[in-house]
Order: C-alpha cells, then structure tokens, then sequence
C-alpha cells in the first residue's frame, strides 16, 4: 500500500505531499491542474526513463519519493531477496533527477537500476495504462482470476508441488540422456583400449620383471661363464682360494699357543673361510639357474613388446599405471552400464509423477470449466452497466499438451466490443478507458480472493455518465474496500465514492510562479466540489443537493 508521495521540482509542482488511504481514493481537479503530472512524477518510481525537461527549476534537482507498507506483500519481499535488497515490512523509493540530467534510484536507499526498480515496482503499484494492457496479455494473470474465482487453492497448490517434481525429474532425466549421449561417443573406443589391456592380462610389475629376466638371458653364456670361473678360482682350481685359506688357517694354529696374538686373526681367518665355502655354494646354485631358453627369450620379448607399445600408447612408463588405466576403464564402462539402468529407473519415476500430475490437472481443468459461464455471465452485466452495451466477454480455455507452471491449460480473455461476431483477445479488441473499465470488472469479482497492489485509475470513467458513471462508481468503492485505490475521475458519481477526495489546484506561489496543489476535501468542500462538477463553477441549489445526495450515498 502506497502511504505517502513526495514530489519536489517537478514541472509545475514545487512541492507536495500526498498521504492516499488503504480504500478508495478519489483524485478531481480542473483539467490541466495537474492531475497527470503527479502520475507522472510516480511513474518516475515505477521506472519510467527520466527528462531534465520535467526540472522547472533548474539548479535544484527532481525528487520522487514514495512510502509503501508492504507487510503481507510476500511477492515483493520475495523480489526484494531475490535482488539481494534489504527485506522491510516498510519501504521507501526514491528517485532523483539531477540538474546536469543524470537520473538516480534507491531502493531503501540502496541505488539499483531501473530494470531492477521496474521489477520492484510492479509489485506495488499498476497504473491502469500498463495494467489493462501487461496484465489483460497475461496468461498467468488470466488464470490466477480464474483460479480465484474458482477457488482452486489447495488443488492449485497440490498440483504445483507435483510439476516441480515432474519437472525435476524431466530435467534430471534429460541431464542423464546428454550424459548418456556424451559417453556413447567414446564408449566404443574406451571398450576397444579395455578389452587390449585385458587380453594381455598384465600382472604386478611383470614387465619390470620381463625387463630384468629376458636382460639375463641375452647375456647367459657370459654369466654362466662368470659364475664357473669364479667359482672354480674358489673350489676347484689348482690353488682353489678356499684351500689356501685352510693352508694359512693351520700354520697359524700351529703358534697359537706361543704367540697368543695370533688366536684374533684365527678366528677372523675361520669366518673368511666359512664365508668363501657359502659364496662357492651360492655360485654353484646360481650357475645352475640361469638357462638358456630360447623359446623363453622368445616369449617374454614378445610380452615386453606389447607391454612398451601400451606403455607408449596411454602414455606410461610401469605395469601399475596400465593396470590402473585398465581398472578406470572398467569402473567408467560399468557407470554406463549403471547409466543405463538410472535412466531407466528415473524413466519409471517421472511417467508416474506425470499420471499423477495428470489426474491432479484434470481435476483442476473441471473446477476452472465450472465457473467459465457464471464468470462470463456476470463481467457481461458488469460491462453493460459501466456503459459498453455492446460489449460481449468470453474466456477461452484450451487443453494443453505438456504441462505448464498453471496447470495443463491455456486461458485468454476475448471481446467482441461491437455484436461483430469476432472475438479478439482483449487486448486488441478494447480501447484504452474500455481496457481500465473491463478490468475494474474483473477486479471486482476476484476483489476478495486476489492480493493486489495499489491500483490506479487515470479517468477509467471517460465517456460515460449517469448510470453507467454511478456502477463505475460502486465498483470502485467495493474494489476499495479489499485494495488500495487511486482513481482519478471528471465523473460526480465517481468523485463521491471516495473514502478520501483529494482535490488537484493550482495557484500563484510566492514568486509569481503557478505551481500545482492537493488537498484533501471534507464534507462540505467536497459537496461543493462535486456540486462543481455537476453545474458548473455557481452550482445551483440542484446541483448542491444532487452532490449532498451521491456524498451520502
């Protein structure tokens, strides 16, 4: 709700204040007043592109401000978060336009663009230019009347929870489907690299291993010939080593027992002894380990040669790194396979969800059809009373073939605004003052059901009068009694209504200078007021009493 607009140097407004109230209000005033040029100092708010042109003064610069309570507003304080703004139940918004024609705007005195302010602002307030138009082109705002007509709230709210399951599903399940058909790009090649490592079933190390062994046996005949020869230099030659050890061993024995000195080295010389038969042995085994096996060089050349090419291939250098390609292989094929198996486990999920969506859907689509003609029947008496006779409304309701965020149909408002037999969207069918009036209808019959921001009426009564002006009237005092309503009106019938009248003047200033004013009317200001606008500047006793009349009405 709109609590308070301060406007400063703005065209032929020097300064003003204006405080409306939650019901109706009623804005008169001569033409050229001034009326416009406060709505255009508050579409400046909702975001409209600023001129320097609007600065009468031109070394002090435009200020727009406008106080809203927006306690219960959830929609707003949902945008507020959403542009990561201070959250308020109160909120102010200013604008400023500078005197070099830079344009400023705060939101709770944080700067934000006008795009951002734009978004903001359509929650709080709709002037009947951008509301006809925007909001009679929306299907989401078509369907929420019909919904609140309908009084589908907790089907409505049944079947939300259920499409953001399915559409949850829906894209989880075509996220798996890219993967799917991202992976089957190399699947072929991966199961191609996999299947060559295990067929040449590599163990630990074993190419390492090869390496060394077929090493050896390229160079048996020499190692054979290595181990022979030391061992016979140890065991079995004419002076075999370990014989001379002996030798050495017994003549030191033989003065040991006059040169005790001696007896360290004897027991040094035994263990050299010992050692030189335990290398003997150990020579002897090893010269009879090493082979010469042709058809075993043949073979693990062969296996170093598969295992280098590999090793060349993946870009490796040992056994454990193909070994570990060969396990990732593995692990990423058996993740397609398991791919497969999700996306058809995920499959089974989202086709429920959808049957379950459906059955909700249709229910919806039943209560929605159910108040088709009742809604239809009375906008055509509404639309009769407030002066378009010819007028014939219509709302068309088509089934859809996916789901959507409102359900699984499609609604639009039609009008045939002269008995032509064609029905067009409303939106094309209506003139500007028919649009405010055949929303005003529509407001009417959803004014305790829907949450709305403050709205306003720029002369929503032109061209009509008498009884049809008096309906205009009545709507807009029920319509006040659930929203905020600004209305500006030429019409008595209308003027009266008004929980609050304010009264749009201009006057000379202080320096000569016309300057527009507001007030607020009290009773007999306002009878006067209206009694004005039924006779004329002198009002008769008529006309003073016909004003008494629709004021106490």
């Amino acid at each position: 709700m709109l609590q308070k607009l301060i406007i400063r140097n703005y065209a032929i407004i020097d300064s003003l204040t204006i405080e409306p109230d939650k019901h109706l209000n009623t804005v008169t005033g001569e033409t050229g007043a001034g009326k416009s040029i406060i709505l255009g100092a508050l579409s400046l708010i909702l975001g409209e592109r600023a001129d320097i042109s609007v600065l009468t003064n031109k070394s002090e610069k435009c200020f727009v401000e406008a106080h809203f309570d927006v306690k219960g507003n959830s929609s707003f304080l949902k945008a507020l978060k959403r542009e990561e703004l201070d959250e308020d139940y109160r909120c102010i918004i200013r604008r400023e336009i500078g005197v070099n024609g830079k344009s400023r705007a705060f939101v709770n005195d944080t700067p934000v663009t006008l795009s951002v302010l734009n978004k903001l602002t359509s929650r709080l307030v709709d002037l009947h230019q951008q509301f006809g138009h925007l909001a009679l082109e929306d299907d989401h705002f078509q369907m929420e009347v019909i919904d609140a007509i309908a009084k589908t709230g907790t089907l409505f709210q049944e079947y939300k929870a259920l499409f953001k399951q399915f559409r949850n599903l829906s894209n989880k399940y075509q996220e798996l489907l890219e993967q799917q058909t991202q992976w089957q790009k190399t699947s072929d090649y991966k199961q191609f690299l996999y299947d060559e490592l295990h067929q040449a079933s590599f163990r630990d190390h074993e190419i390492e291993n090869a390496e060394q062994q077929l090493k050896q046996l390229n160079h048996s005949e020499k190692i054979i010939s290595a181990l022979q020869s030391s061992r016979v230099s140890l065991a079995e030659g004419e002076q075999p080593v370990i014989n001379e050890a002996r030798r050495v061993n017994l003549q030191l024995q033989s003065i040991a027992d006059v040169l005790p000195e001696v007896q360290p080295l004897l027991e040094r010389l035994n263990s050299v002894y010992a050692e030189l038969k335990d290398i003997a042995a150990e020579l002897e085994a090893l010269e009879g380990s090493v082979t010469l096996d042709p058809q075993l060089q043949e073979e693990l050349q062969s296996r170093l040669d598969l295992g280098y090419r590999l090793f060349k291939k993946h870009g490796v250098n040992s056994t454990s790194e193909l070994l570990n390609i060969q396990s990732r292989l593995e692990s990423e094929l058996n993740e397609t396979l398991s791919l497969a198996e999700n996306i058809e486990e995920l499959l089974k999920q989202k086709d429920a969800c959808y049957a379950q969506l459906s059955v909700v859907a249709s229910k919806l689509s039943a209560q929605r059809s159910k108040v088709l003609p009742d809604v239809v029947a009375k906008i055509n008496k509404l639309l009769h009373l407030v002066g378009m006779p010819n007028a014939q409304f219509n709302i068309s309701l088509t089934s859809l073939d996916r789901p959507d965020t409102q359900g699984m149909d499609k609604v639009q408002f039609l009008l045939d605004a002269n008995k032509s037999g064609t029905f067009l969207p409303v939106f094309k069918a209506a003139s500007g003052g028919e649009m405010s009036r055949i929303m005003l209808c529509i407001k009417s019959l959803t004014a305790k059901a829907m949450h709305l921001p403050t709205l306003i009426f720029d002369e929503v009564d032109t061209g009509i009068s008498g009884e049809a002006a008096r309906q205009v009237g009545k709507l807009l005092l029920q319509l006040g009694e659930f929203h905020q309503v600004i209305c500006i009106t030429h019409q008595p019938q209308v003027a009266a209504k008004g929980s609050t009248h304010f009264f749009v003047y201009k006057e000379l200033d202080l320096s000569d200078r016309i300057t527009t004013r507001v007030k607020i009317l009290h009773h007999d200001e306002r009878v006067l007021a209206i009694a004005r606008m039924i006779g004329g500047e002198k009002p008769s006793e008529a006309a003073l009493e016909n004003a008494r009349e629709l004021v106490t009405l």
